[in-house]
């Protein structure tokens, strides 16, 4: 189940739509499916799951110019999944800090 969730997004915008829609966001792992971060938040953090929605983000290329001449790369694509609680729940990601 930890493998699935990578990371929270702790963000102002996702700040701003859990404090006003009780959603939440995370990495997620690009394999998984809704059926699979629902269990794994379920588990993790004790809460109930309403709705997940779920989007796949592409690499996108990235250039610098150097005195060696100009770089070009690529950043990694990723899955991100934004969870919404029912009334009531909430989870806190700085209660361990």
């Amino acid at each position: 189940m930890v493998d699935i969730l990578i990371r929270p997004i702790v963000t102002e915008k996702m700040n701003k739509l859990s404090e006003k829609y009780n959603r939440y966001g995370f990495r997620v792992d690009k394999k998984a499916n809704k059926h699979e971060i629902k269990r794994a938040v379920e588990e993790i953090y004790g809460v109930k799951v309403t709705s997940i929605n779920t989007m796949v983000y592409a690499g996108k290329l990235k250039s610098r110019f150097t005195k060696g001449g100009v770089i070009t790369g690529r950043s990694n694509a990723y899955k991100k999944a934004i969870v919404t609680l029912t009334a009531g729940e909430n989870i806190d990601f700085y209660s361990n800090i």
